[in-house]
């Protein structure tokens, strides 16, 4: 009875050495944060966002949780649901590709915020964890970081004297604030997913592209336009998110979790941001370099003139539009473009 005694201890001595080396493995082992993307590797949200912003998860979670990007993953307005079905762990995407979904953020795409990506993400980041989160537009995601491309602009083959030679052109437009510009403006809106934009161009399809100037090094736009048009104040913004899956984030351990919301929110607006603002600035001199007439519109010249008169009651139309979502719309305008401006002089 004392030999079968001992060998039962034994075994109950292995097995708890067993389980205790396998939890020290569970604990220890390396966990894949997949990230879809789907603009090209040139883009900054693939260039600097995400390896920048893997590197801090690497770190601040001791090397359990690795980011590993995905190229190519489709459709930009099919990365939501990717992630919340799991087939992505986390994304980002353009809000004007889902319409009628994400109304809220694009509060920061109406004309004239007057302020570079930068200062706009971080204000949008701000402005949606405190009045915008609760309409839970977002429902089965975590909303990592909120951010913005810079102030778009009019892009196209052949020159124009006015806003009103725009009438019955082609232009592709990205949903969103610039699909109520088009309509102002009276043009033909042609939907398209932006890594398409270039082969459009050149093939005739569009005879111009609303987008932000770093489009012009990174889409190489420089080859397929001739002139861009920068509107005082900025024509309009483009609103993005960056999410992930919350059953991925539930299935770390607390420290880990948190670990990565720590290096999200402000922190990777602003990265985010300050990413895109840069991307403006090396398209610009690639429009320069490649002979890329860019007009930079002055406050009351006859284009802004028109401008103005053009984007007359456009906050009106946003706030009635998002009635429905339960929120002091108009108090979310007036701290967006508040904090925004604000940071912009800080910077500065």
């Amino acid at each position: 009875m004392k030999i079968i005694k001992t060998h039962l201890k034994s075994v109950l001595s292995a097995v708890a050495i067993t389980t205790s080396a396998f939890a020290m493995s569970d604990a220890n082992a390396e966990t894949t944060l997949r990230v879809a993307t789907w603009l090209p590797p040139t883009n900054p949200q693939n260039s600097v966002v995400w390896p920048t912003w893997g590197k801090w998860v690497e770190e601040a979670t001791e090397g359990r949780v690795k980011v590993k990007i995905e190229q190519g993953f489709g459709h930009p307005k099919t990365m939501f649901q990717l992630v919340e079905d799991g087939i992505a762990d986390a994304s980002f995407s353009y809000h004007g590709y889902v319409p009628g979904r994400f109304k809220l953020p694009q509060v920061v795409e109406q004309p004239g915020l007057n302020a570079n990506a930068e200062a706009s993400s971080v204000a949008l980041w701000h402005v949606y964890k405190d009045r915008l989160e609760a309409a839970e537009e977002f429902e089965g995601l975590e909303v990592l970081a909120m951010f913005t491309h810079g102030a778009g602009g009019i892009h196209t083959k052949e020159p124009i004297n006015s806003l009103a030679d725009l009438q019955g052109q082609k232009i592709r437009v990205g949903g969103g604030v610039q699909s109520v510009l088009a309509e102002r403006m009276k043009v033909t809106p042609v939907g398209a997913p932006a890594p398409k934009v270039y082969e459009m161009l050149q093939q005739g399809v569009i005879d111009g592209v609303f987008m932000p100037m770093g489009e012009q090094k990174i889409l190489r736009l420089n080859e397929v336009t001739q002139h861009v048009y920068m509107l005082p104040g900025g024509m309009y913004m483009g609103s993005f998110s960056i999410f992930i899956n919350p059953e991925f984030l539930e299935d770390l351990s607390d420290e880990d979790r948190e670990a990565i919301l720590a290096v999200s929110g402000e922190k990777l607006s602003a990265l985010a941001g300050r990413a895109w603002d840069q991307g403006d600035m090396e398209g610009y001199e690639a429009a320069v370099a490649n002979g890329v007439t860019v007009h930079q519109v002055q406050p009351g010249d006859a284009m802004d003139k028109e401008f103005q008169q053009l984007i007359k009651g456009m906050d009106r139309e946003w706030l009635e539009s998002v009635e429905d979502r339960d929120i002091d719309a108009a108090a979310a305008l007036t701290e967006l473009r508040s904090q925004a401006r604000e940071y912009t002089v800080a910077a500065e």
